[in-house]
């Protein structure tokens, strides 16, 4: 059976049923499989993220990381096109809710863990490694101001989706529009300098010195075993972890929201601290995961009515009623406060202690959204306002401009 076709038979079958078809001992024995399936994850990733570092001297590094969010989020993109389809065969607040679940605990584990992790493990390194004063910040350079500004956009437009309530083929065809500037603005980025391949890591450095035929085959080579490898390991990885939640008797929704995009999300997290130890390389993680966080506000969200309408047959209007839309709002929320604190190009430890506390009340205490709620449209307002004080710059715009003047002539 097929990768999606097993997500379908999970779905519909342990995991919407929260398990009941299967016994905790059939749970526990799947459950064991994750001692290879986590380190094939675990390479599989690695190889990827040394395709990804040597393509960026082929082509812009904001396109390479593009490329790679896009293979890393495939399994994301799978749980929620079941998931959608399901919903469209049996449209129940329940199953509707689901849909809502996923991409929202997704994009929260994104900013509010990945975003903080990045930091810690920046901060480790560069500590022990360099010898540097604590509490050092991660620099964005000028051109990161593209993928702050493909994540902006849609983060507002995922606000309009939150206060309408609603999600239509109309949405798809905005968000998809969405996607299809920003990549287009990456495709006139020129790739890295030549002189910076002496800072990569010693595989791709190699990669990169090798004649052109050579190099360009072994880039190739790096996403095709990655992807491979995913591809293969991913319905075994999938039940693994499907049995190690049924075990720990986890319920159906928390599994979607958040067990499940942990576990999608797992080789960007690698990539990610792969390259955030190695300090140079941190801005390098951060776009990594914002890069997959813009491809989740945008092709994610916009697949959904896509399968619901396959699946009921017609063009149908998705609704959501007042808890989904709050959930829908606080991820939204979450990650205007993100590019907020990141359009000053600068990520301190303060903000990612900030993204994280508030991302970990969430999930210890998922009754107080309403509450959070309040705390992030304080926290934005407190941003807006320094901003206008000019306390804080919001460097992004007027960088993003630079860009667009040097490589696009507008």
């Amino acid at each position: 059976m097929s990768f999606r076709g097993r997500c379908r038979t999970y779905l519909h079958g342990a995991l919407i049923s929260g398990g009941a078809e299967l016994s905790k001992e059939a749970a526990a024995a799947k459950a064991t499989s994750a001692f290879w399936t986590f380190p094939g994850i675990l390479l599989s990733a690695i190889v990827i993220a040394w395709g990804a570092e040597s393509a960026q001297f082929l082509m812009s590094q904001g396109l390479a990381l593009t490329f790679l969010a896009l293979i890393q989020t495939l399994p994301e993109f799978a749980i929620e096109g079941v998931i959608a389809y399901r919903a469209g065969q049996f449209p129940t607040v329940e199953n509707i809710g689901l849909m809502t679940a996923n991409f929202t605990g997704a994009l929260r584990l994104l900013v509010g863990l990945g975003w903080p992790l990045i930091y810690f493990v920046f901060f480790a390194f560069n500590i022990r490694k360099h010898n540097r004063k604590p509490y050092a910040a991660i620099k964005l350079e000028k051109h990161h101001s593209v993928e702050l500004m493909g994540l902006f956009v849609p983060t507002l437009y995922a606000l309009f989706i939150a206060a309408k309530g609603t999600l239509h083929l109309v949405d798809t065809v905005i968000l998809y529009l969405l996607y299809g500037a920003y990549v287009t603005i990456l495709l006139k980025m020129p790739p890295e300098e030549a002189e910076k391949i002496k800072e990569v890591e010693p595989v791709p450095r190699y990669i990169l010195t090798r004649p052109r035929w050579l190099r360009n085959t072994l880039v190739w080579a790096c996403f095709v075993a990655g992807c491979c490898g995913m591809l293969f390991i991913a319905e075994p990885f999938l039940d693994s972890m499907l049995g190690l939640s049924i075990s720990l008797g986890v319920s159906t929704f928390v599994f979607v929201q958040w067990v499940a995009p942990f576990l999608s999300e797992f080789p960007e997290k690698v990539s990610a601290f792969y390259w955030a130890k190695t300090v140079k390389k941190a801005p390098m993680a951060l776009m990594n995961m914002t890069s997959s966080c813009i491809a989740e506000l945008t092709l994610l969200i916009g697949l959904i009515p896509i399968v619901y309408c396959i699946s009921r047959g017609g063009i149908y209007t998705i609704e959501f009623d007042n808890m989904h839309r709050i959930e829908i709002l606080m991820t939204a929320m979450q990650s205007l406060l993100g590019f907020l604190i990141l359009s000053n190009m600068i990520f301190t430890w303060y903000e990612a202690l900030g993204l994280f506390l508030l991302w970990l009340a969430q999930f210890i205490y998922p009754a107080l959204r309403e509450e959070i709620l309040w705390v992030y449209g304080f926290y934005i307002a407190v941003e807006i306002i320094m901003s206008i004080s000019k306390q804080r710059r919001l460097k992004a715009f007027k960088l993003f401009r630079q860009v667009c003047r040097e490589h696009l002539g507008i």
